[in-house]
């Protein structure tokens, strides 16, 4: 699968985990990086019974939520632009802290990114990002290699919710997740 904005493509499975959808994070009109969200295919045949147009979409987005947050769900993000390491982990810890209560474990994971990305120098066009968010937390990796774990159940509902609640930040994301998984 690829995404439309980029066209950079996404393997079908990732850690044992299929994709759901693709999406592109947008800053303006910049598109700096497309992500792809891989969960557990029985949260797939869960969706698969659920039509987009309940609710306009309401039934199908609580079920993705709900089925994401009691499942193991890996984002990964594609870098698109180029951003530099400190601006890349503020950005996505920003994004994480106001659906988190614990500033510790926001900064945690903040750190992780940043030693990730640092040792690139930047988050460079084709940098992989990838997060698996667990009941043991959320565990980070550049490029496959793996920089730590920040063990929290709350962190990783908190992750997923960047991506896939009612104020993500990457709406084309979860579109494109609903139009995949539910029935018309």
């Amino acid at each position: 699968m690829k995404d439309a904005a980029t066209g950079i493509p996404f393997d079908s499975k990732s850690s044992g985990l299929s994709l759901f959808g693709v999406g592109v994070r947008k800053k303006g009109p910049i598109k700096v990086y497309s992500v792809g969200m891989y969960c557990s295919d029985n949260v797939q045949e869960d969706l698969s019974s659920i039509s987009r147009s309940d609710s306009k979409d309401k039934k199908a987005i609580a079920a993705l939520r709900s089925g994401a947050s009691s499942n193991p769900t890996t984002f990964v993000l594609k870098m698109n632009f180029k951003v530099g390491a400190e601006k890349m982990a503020s950005a996505i810890a920003d994004s994480v802290s106001p659906r988190h209560s614990s500033d510790s474990e926001v900064s945690q994971l903040k750190d992780l990114i940043f030693e990730g990305v640092s040792g690139k120098g930047a988050a460079v066009k084709g940098t992989v990002l990838e997060f698996d968010c667990t009941d043991d937390g959320v565990e980070v990796k550049v490029d496959g290699k793996g920089y730590g774990n920040v063990p929290s159940d709350a962190l990783g509902k908190a992750f997923r919710d960047v991506y896939l609640d009612d104020k993500c930040v990457s709406p084309k994301l979860r579109e494109n997740i609903l139009e995949n998984c539910c029935a018309l």
